[in-house]
């Protein structure tokens, strides 16, 4: 599975589920599950690179935002949401997590931003495949700490400042 699959994978999950994060991470398991094992490693792999790439300090600010404070499990959990909202909106929000106030058609604190289960997903599917865990996918470990410029996600002003788009449209 190149990158190009993997998109079409999470985009045409989400266009199936109608935007809903919960109702994707299934259908998304019903699809990998007709995959050979091999595909759903690939699937596994492009996903946690993703992952492991929008461990961001600047990411997490704009979850905090948008999630009216993001703990170290809720920030995870943003960041699967994130990968199932699709490439535009992944790497829109990896070049500028600002511009999440664009990218973001709406978004509803009580639905979106949050799904642990798309994280899942390949593990699941898998599983079920194999009867095994999902072995180790040989990327590289998470870093200890998220990249960039730590933010005070406690002080508003400073949330406000550094995403101003994001504060008017899902603060104000």
């Amino acid at each position: 599975m190149d990158e190009t699959e993997f998109w079409e994978l999470v985009d045409s999950t989400r266009e199936a589920a109608a935007g809903d994060p919960e109702d994707q991470s299934d259908l998304l398991v019903e699809r990998l599950v007709r995959m050979d094992p091999d595909a759903v490693l690939d699937f596994a792999r492009h996903f946690e690179a993703r992952f492991n790439r929008a461990y961001r300090w600047d990411l997490w600010g704009a979850a905090s935002v948008l999630l009216y404070g993001a703990s170290d499990d809720a920030f995870d959990n943003f960041r699967y949401w994130l990968i199932g909202q699709g490439r535009e909106v992944f790497e829109g929000a990896l070049h500028e997590p600002d511009d999440l106030a664009d990218l973001l058609e709406d978004f509803d604190e009580e639905r979106d931003g949050d799904c642990e289960d798309l994280g899942f997903a390949a593990d699941e599917a898998y599983e079920r495949l194999t009867g095994l865990p999902l072995p180790d996918l040989g990327l590289p470990p998470r870093a200890d700490e998220p990249a960039g410029t730590p933010l005070d996600f406690e002080n508003e002003d400073v949330l406000a400042d550094r995403f101003p788009r994001l504060w008017e449209q899902f603060r104000s």
